[in-house]
C-alpha cells in the first residue's frame, strides 16, 4: 500500500521561509503528477502547486513568485519551498501524487495526512 508522509510544517513569522517535504513508501511503478494543496479553517481545499514528470510546474496566483515546487524522481519525493510567508498562507498543507503501482495498473491519487503551517503577523 502506498503511503505519503509530509514533513516540515511549523509556526513561523510573516516573511519567514519553510520547506515542506513529502516522501513515499510502498510499491511504486510511476508517478506522473505531484502536487501540494492546502486547506485553511472554514475554506475549501485549494491547489497550491503541482509538477509533472518533466518538471513543468504550475502555481496558484496567490503563491507565484514566493513558492517553488520541486520533485525528486529518484526518491519519489516532492518538496515545496515557501518564502516570504504571509498570515494568509496559514493552512494544513497536503501532498498528493498520481501513482501507478505496477506496469499494468491504473493511476490513482494518493494523499498525505497533512502538515500544519501557521504564519503569525
Amino acid at each position: 500500500q502506498v503511503q505519503l508522509v509530509e514533513s516540515g510544517g511549523g509556526l513561523v513569522q510573516a516573511g519567514d521561509s519553510l520547506r515542506l517535504s513529502c516522501t513515499t513508501s510502498g510499491t511504486i511503478f510511476s508517478i506522473d503528477v505531484m502536487g501540494w494543496y492546502r486547506q485553511a479553517p472554514g475554506k475549501q481545499r485549494e491547489l497550491v502547486a503541482h509538477v509533472i514528470r518533466d518538471g513543468t510546474a504550475n502555481y496558484a496566483d496567490s503563491v507565484k513568485g514566493r513558492f517553488t515546487i520541486s520533485r525528486d524522481n529518484a526518491k519519489n519525493a516532492v518538496h515545496l519551498q515557501m518564502n516570504s510567508l504571509k498570515p494568509e498562507d496559514t493552512a494544513v498543507y497536503y501532498c498528493s501524487m498520481r501513482i501507478k503501482g505496477s506496469r499494468y495498473s491504473d493511476y490513482y491519487y494518493y494523499w498525505g495526512q497533512g502538515t500544519q503551517v501557521t504564519v503569525s503577523p
